[in-house]
């Protein structure tokens, strides 16, 4: 809570407000729905403190319409008309490996994968976003096509004050071990259990 007390204060040599105000890598993972949906809820209140948010899709078909595109989309005309909040750039990468198998081998979709980790990691040495959200982004992890030591060692070194936020089922436990903030979610109830199918405006 923002008005808590942490129960543990490192003898670090910082302040309380030069601690408080580190950038953070977070981890959604976990079995359940709403990986995501935090995630750019997070997005959300980066974009009203005037934060530069990048989303970067790994999974997802290009096809795939999600609803968060298009309100980030148009957060981001309001701001370049307005000026309120801040700048969005939103981008698909790779060929939507899971849900919508396309053309071609799994090499190629590996390095499909692999070259938007890479423009990532450029961005992130550019100091380029305030706010970055991986979406999906455990999956080429987990299935290799992604060097996981490689991104974690990009995350701790990333310069200035940018924050990651990366979201998938099967997060590395290397990845898991450098994250500041991780969030497993679990499954109580889910409306499939009884025979219901994804919803617009629930799911999508």
């Amino acid at each position: 809570m923002p008005q808590g007390q942490p129960s543990v204060v490192p003898a670090d040599g910082k302040t309380t407000r030069q601690r408080r105000n580190r950038p953070l890598v977070v981890v959604h993972t976990g079995v359940m729905k709403g990986k995501s949906t935090a995630a750019f809820g997070l997005a959300l209140r980066g974009w009203n403190q005037g934060w530069d948010i990048g989303v970067f899709q790994f999974v997802k078909s290009a096809k795939w319409k999600v609803g968060e595109e298009a309100a980030f989309r148009a957060l981001g005309e309001l701001h370049a008309n307005t000026g309120q909040g801040g700048p969005v750039e939103w981008h698909k990468m790779g060929e939507g490996w899971s849900w919508s198998r396309k053309k071609g081998s799994e090499e190629d979709h590996a390095e499909a994968a692999r070259e938007g980790w890479r423009e990532i990691a450029r961005r992130i040495a550019e100091q380029r976003h305030d706010l970055y959200v991986l979406d999906e982004f455990t999956y080429p992890l987990h299935w290799g096509w992604i060097d996981v030591d490689e991104v974690v060692a990009v995350l701790a070194e990333r310069p200035g004050h940018q924050h990651v936020v990366i979201t998938g089922r099967n997060a590395p436990a290397a990845l898991v071990d450098a994250a500041d903030l991780v969030v497993e979610m679990t499954k109580v109830k889910h409306p499939m259990d009884a025979g219901q199918k994804g919803q617009k405006g629930i799911e999508w």
